[in-house]
């Protein structure tokens, strides 16, 4: 399913409008940028949210911390998690997003009678969770744009493919994507060496073990043009099973180095650090990363502080009440310094009119871009 799409609050309204040729594109380089956008989920309302910053350290919600994309209006489960932002070589920006309402039953009761409503399930999860798991999910959302206002959209559904799983069951029958139990936090890099943009994400089949998949995308970002293929899990068992379930995986090029952040449920859930000279791997474990949070926390995404060697990594502290976000900062990813959480107390990252985010990811723009982003949503409020 394709569409292009405005993005207004709460409307599905198709539009249409003439996308940008890549030649019309320029690619603005780092000493052309001065600004940054940030998209994050909250589970409030399940909808796309974007922050933008002027500095990497401040940073307001646009459209006052309302949705600036309904998950009502491109999802199938009415609902969007874990969103990513990742800008193109070609300028285009790309977003990815799990198409996952956790509190869909609750919202179908609440909604009862409504007209008009949308289509909720009245079960827990789309299938029996016994068997799929918690959140158990089939599909994907992906978006991309030239302007972070107008946008293509398709709607990936992995239950539908055919190809092998690489899985076998434990009579060593190979399990079909069919049976997939879930397809969570997609995240968007290049792969250079190939020439595609790559996807990579979380699943696993049936109530099996999480493990990191990905798969190639068009130039257009609407069809997956390769198999799903395994990318990384835990080591195995005697047996050939992980012994533990890996998630939210984050892929950033730096140099001729491709550093891949994940989180392993071995123990606590904790944020992990491995690098690889291939996108795809083999990736060898680092085990100089150290973020310094003794809590669960997942969600890793590493971003560069425009014009400074300076890469930070935030994650989700799911943990945390009140939830928030952790921040560490590295120059050589050798040494990481723990800058605090925002708002805390001695740290620097400040959010002017936001809370309970969740999930998010950080990109860069020109100060001109992120200028005609506020001033779209000033006049949209």
């Amino acid at each position: 399913m394709r569409k292009t799409i405005f993005i207004l609050i709460a409307l599905a309204t198709s539009v249409s409008l003439s996308a940008k040729k890549k030649s019309e594109v320029k690619v603005p380089a780092e000493s052309d940028m001065g600004a940054y956008v940030m998209v994050y989920h909250k589970d409030c309302d399940h909808g796309l949210h974007m922050a933008v910053s002027y500095d990497s350290y401040n940073w307001t919600s646009l459209n006052d911390d309302k949705p600036v994309i309904s998950g009502d209006t491109i999802s199938v489960q009415h609902g969007i998690r874990d969103p990513h932002i990742f800008r193109g070589p070609d300028g285009g920006f790309y977003l990815a997003m799990t198409d996952l309402n956790i509190f869909a039953q609750r919202e179908a009761a609440d909604r009862a009678g409504w007209k008009d409503a949308p289509a909720y399930r009245t079960t827990e999860w789309e299938r029996d969770g016994k068997l799929y798991g918690w959140g158990n999910n089939r599909g994907l959302v992906v978006m991309k744009s030239f302007d972070l206002k107008n946008w293509t959209r398709t709607n990936l559904d992995f239950s539908s493919l055919t190809c092998p799983t690489g899985v076998t069951d434990i009579h060593g029958n190979p399990v079909p994507w069919s049976e997939v139990g879930c397809v969570w936090a997609p995240e968007t890099v290049y792969d250079y060496e190939a020439g595609h943009l790559l996807v990579h994400f979380t699943t696993r089949m049936k109530n099996g073990f999480n493990m990191i998949y990905y798969v190639y995308m068009n130039d257009d970002f609407t069809a997956m043009i390769s198999e799903p293929k395994l990318l990384f899990e835990a080591p195995h068992n005697g047996n050939g099973v992980p012994r533990y379930n890996v998630i939210d995986s984050d892929i950033i090029k730096v140099g001729d180095t491709y550093h891949l952040f994940y989180v392993s449920h071995e123990n606590t859930a904790t944020v992990k650090h491995a690098t690889s000279k291939n996108v795809t791997g083999p990736y060898v474990l680092d085990n100089l990363y150290n973020d310094g949070e003794r809590q669960g926390h997942e969600a890793p995404n590493c971003w560069k502080r425009l014009g400074q060697d300076k890469w930070v990594v935030m994650f989700d502290n799911y943990s945390r009440r009140p939830h928030n976000f952790g921040f560490v900062e590295t120059t050589d990813f050798k040494t990481f310094n723990m800058i605090g959480y925002f708002d805390a107390e001695g740290s620097p990252m400040k959010r002017a009119n936001f809370s309970e985010q969740k999930h998010a990811a950080v990109a860069p723009l020109t100060v001109k871009e992120a200028k005609e982003l506020e001033k779209f949503w000033k006049k949209k409020k």
